[in-house]
């Protein structure tokens, strides 16, 4: 095969490389055709590197060269048509010249190339790829620690080869199947002691008098950092690794490794302690002198915290795969009140201290990690065993207390942040409130509420005291300022995470007659925070089926933040009053009719919000709570038919190409219809295009489930397919039903129901109309390539189709179309795979027996499709007596 390949031309390649660098559009336009074409020759793989790998070239045609090479060579690596085993060679070995590259991006394309090819050669094709890093990585770290060559070149080669074998270990890491365990197992016996004194040679140089503000400026001490940082990372990845397969181990296997993992655990643990501890003297150091603006000194600071986060991935990562283990090792408990006290002497500083910078005294993420892993151990803490065995290590009641009040009254707050976010850009901020739901482990203050739903699950007996009483205490009294604001409500919060456990210990519908509802109508220019969490804090109670939503307290409040546009209100407490309302119309126990005299504010207000938001997104979270209302409500949502519809084609433009808002829009109209059933009939005008629009070339691929299901229901409620005043209807759409029919497989399933509903609604006009056309789609979708249970549903509803009318709008249509001869061949050849489909042309044949005339007639007609017009009745009534038994119902054997 390859001497019929083109081999490439390198002096070509070279050329094209060259004009898809250039500065000019249309020769780059070219070379990147051209390009495009001389990347599936023979050999081109092998060139590109080769280009890139020459320091000779100008370094942008060798960016573009790598980049173009790094995006090809991976998914067609085992080609033989564009690579050969010398090619694969070359390139195994080229690899390792850029090892000196100082270009990043040329060197960071080679180790994604490296790591994926490692993947798929070592060790078999390329055996010695771990030796020769581990070689490089000797030489020159006996240079920089031993020798003390104050050499650049030298710690280039090391963070390149240090990253390479980062990258590899990780790839290995991922392998599921049998050859990739044992790539790893190899890679990890032979590096894990290796790396191991590695890390200790380099960190030796991490003490007070070696790693201060005063000499962390220097080139030689950032180095050391930041090669500390990745050979950690190897680490970590094949500690990880072996942790997660201790309990498949058994024997001295599993005591020569679990050795091993322990003593990096240990090592870790206490490394992160001082790593820690120097890192806050440094930025605090720093903060306080007239240095902050040393660039140097900024990226050494980042590549430590970046160090010290390393950590607290690894032993979250532990953690993860295996709870119970990590809780049991001897260092964990340790490990875990020394996060906390780091979280707890954060709050001795301003909180501006607290940043999401590598730079700040506390930065955020290193704190989130502390929380994390503090939460997901909370449990072996906890007063009573699983077994109810009482537990010597529990906490204290003073430690969770002291916990709940950090918690509560310094990361739950809303920051200044925050608030600048929240004035800013009012929707973003609600949108990004509903993302930190999902990214609790990344955000502060959404992880701080988590910690505390856990120590509330865990310790009730110390939290739910603590926490009904603060609240009875605080929530009566009136806030004299924004700091008095943020604080209730972050206590609000609390309140709402911690529902399910307090429900039996506050009195809510007292506490919204007496206090949420007066708060809701207040005019405070503050009082946004508070109101916006009222709403949330009500939703949340009733979601969680912590309070009743057939209390109108619950819809009067909601409903009044929904409608209030005073001096107390804004954008973010009417979308967060939208969303409560959901929340509460979809809860257990919801009756429509309490909820009925509050439809005629809360549908208009759903639909100004609506218009009056900016974005899309926003639009679509108030249009689902619309259609939770519309579902719940069934037909009392017919007064409010034309208010809903109303604005929906001005949406449905407004909206372009965000098809996420235009499926919701057509389940908004979808949900309307099934709710007002017959009543629907008038919706023809605003369904019929909404229909015609969704399936058009441009929008069926996002929209065909949501438009064909607004067909399907509007056909199920409809009273009438044809309009009197000459305005849209549902037939002027089926002819678009037929084109599907034909054309488009994927749909044949909603299309049949379609058809069906049809057919019972409208069949006599259909055939008279359209019966050759109809006809003739069925004979190409039948001949296609479909599933059995689509040609069982499509024989089914012609099988309807010729029972609801009369032989005569059908019989000629069925043989000019071609279709009765297609069947009747396909029966009598005996083509058809399955008892079932052959029974199902068999009751379609009854069917049409059932007007003798026309039968023969259509027997007659088709007879030259069989060669044997003699024996053509017989012919086909053999498998009928041959299939009788498997017709299951009386009817058909009828």
């Amino acid at each position: 095969m390859s001497t019929t390949m083109q081999s490439v031309s390198p002096a070509e390649l070279y050329e094209a490389i060259v004009g898809a660098s250039s500065q000019d559009v249309s020769q780059v336009q070219a070379s990147s055709q051209r390009l495009k074409q001389m990347l599936e020759m023979f050999g081109a793989y092998d060139v590109l590197q080769d280009i890139a790998a020459r320091p000779s070239v100008p370094l942008v045609i060798r960016k573009q060269a790598i980049i173009q090479f790094k995006n090809v060579v991976v998914h067609h690596w085992r080609s033989r048509k564009l690579l050969s085993d010398d090619h694969r060679l070359s390139i195994r070995q080229r690899c390792l010249l850029f090892i000196d590259e100082e270009d990043d991006t040329i060197a960071d394309c080679n180790e994604i190339v490296m790591t994926k090819l490692a993947r798929f050669d070592f060790p078999n094709l390329w055996p010695d790829l771990i030796n020769n890093l581990v070689k490089i990585i000797d030489d020159n770290l006996q240079s920089r620690y031993v020798a003390m060559q104050e050499d650049p070149s030298v710690t280039l080669r090391l963070r390149r080869s240090l990253g390479i074998l980062n990258g590899i270990i990780k790839e290995f890491a991922s392998i599921k199947l049998p050859n990739g365990i044992k790539a790893m197992a190899q890679t990890v016996e032979q590096l894990r002691v290796l790396l191991s004194t590695y890390y200790s040679k380099i960190s030796a140089t991490f003490s007070p008098d070696h790693l201060s503000l005063g000499n962390i400026s220097t080139q030689r001490v950032c180095d050391n950092i930041l090669l500390a940082h990745l050979v950690h990372k190897c680490l970590a990845k094949m500690a990880a690794w072996l942790w997660n397969k201790l309990g498949r181990l058994s024997g001295e296997e599993l005591r020569h490794n679990q050795a091993w993992v322990e003593n990096i655990f240990e090592n870790s643990v206490n490394q992160v302690k001082r790593l820690a501890t120097l890192r806050k003297s440094i930025v605090l150091s720093l903060l306080q002198s007239e240095v902050a603006g040393n660039d140097r000194i900024r990226r050494a600071v980042s590549i430590l915290t970046r160090h010290v986060r390393s950590f607290g991935k690894f032993f979250r990562r532990l953690q993860q795969l295996s709870p119970e283990r990590f809780v049991l090792h001897p260092m964990s408990s340790d490990l875990i009140l020394f996060y906390w006290s780091q979280v707890l002497d954060s709050t001795s500083y301003p909180q501006n201290i607290i940043a999401d910078s590598d730079e700040a005294l506390y930065p955020v993420r290193f704190l989130v990690q502390g929380m994390v892993l503090f939460k997901e151990s909370l449990s072996q803490w906890t007063p009573l065993r699983r077994s109810g065995v009482p537990n010597k290590n529990t906490l204290s009641q003073e430690f969770v207390e002291n916990a709940v009040r950090v918690l509560v009254t310094r990361f739950m707050p809303l920051n200044t942040l925050d608030l600048e976010n929240w004035t800013t850009d009012p929707e973003q901020w609600v949108q990004d409130e509903d993302k930190e739901n999902d990214q609790w482990e990344y955000e502060i203050r959404a992880c701080a509420e988590r910690v505390l739903m856990q120590l509330c699950n865990q310790f009730s007996d110390f939290v739910i005291p603590l926490l009904v009483s603060t609240f009875e205490q605080i929530a009566p009294e009136p806030c004299a300022d924004l700091d008095a604001v943020v604080r209730k409500e972050a206590l609000y919060c609390a309140i709402g995470r911690c529902a399910p456990r307090l429900k039996n210990h506050i009195d809510f519908e007292k506490w919204m007659s007496e206090t949420f509802a007066v708060e809701a109508r207040d005019n405070n220019s503050s009082y946004p925070i508070i109101k916006r969490r009222i709403a949330w804090l009500i939703g949340k109670w009733v979601s969680d089926s912590c309070t009743s939503p057939s209390n109108p307290k619950v819809w009067e409040i909601i409903v009044h933040l929904l409608q209030d546009r005073g001096p107390g209100s804004d954008p973010v407490v009417r979308l967060t009053a939208a969303a409560a309302l959901r929340e509460c119309v979809d809860a257990i126990g919801f009756e429509p009719a309490g909820f009925a005299p509050f439809l005629s504010t809360a549908v208009p207000q759903l639909i100004q919000i609506m218009a009056e938001a900016e974005t899309l997104e926003s639009k679509r979270k108030v249009d689902q709570s619309l259609n939770t209302i519309i579902e719940q409500s069934g037909t009392l949502m017919i007064p409010f038919m034309g208010i809903i519809t109303g604005p929906i084609p001005q949406l449905w433009v407004a909206a372009e190409g965000d098809f996420l808002f235009k499926a919701s829009l057509l389940v908004t109209v979808t949900k309307l219809v099934e709710a007002v059933k017959d009543h629907s009939s008038s919706l023809g005008p605003l369904v019929v295009p909404l229909i015609r629009e969704s399936l058009s070339p441009g929008c069926i691929i996002q929209l065909d489930g949501d438009g064909l299901n607004l067909w399907i229901s509007f056909l199920r409620n409809t009273i009438t397919v044809a309009s009197a005043d000459g305005r849209p209807c549902l037939r002027d759409i089926f002819p678009q039903a037929i084109a599907l029919l034909a054309a488009n497989l994927d749909l044949l399933g909603s299309i049949t129901r379609i058809l069906e509903s049809y057919f019972l609604l409208d069949a006599d006009h259909i055939l008279k109309t359209n019966a050759t056309d109809l006809f003739r789609a069925y004979l190409s979708a039948l001949t296609s390539k479909i599933v059995d249970v689509n040609s069982k549903e499509l024989l089914q509803s012609l099988g309807l189709l010729v029972q609801l009318a009369p032989s005569g709008f059908w019989g000629e249509a069925l043989h000019t179309s071609g279709l009765f001869a297609h069947l009747l061949k396909t029966l009598i050849a005996g083509e058809v795979d399955g008892h079932i489909l052959l029974t199902e042309h068999i009751y379609l044949f009854s069917y049409v027996m059932s007007d003798r005339q026309i039968f023969l007639q259509l027997m007659s007609a088709s007879s030259p499709v069989l060669n044997q017009p003699e024996a053509v009745c017989t012919t086909t009534c053999r498998p009928v007596v041959g299939k009788f038994d498997n017709m299951s119902e009386p009817r058909h054997r009828k």
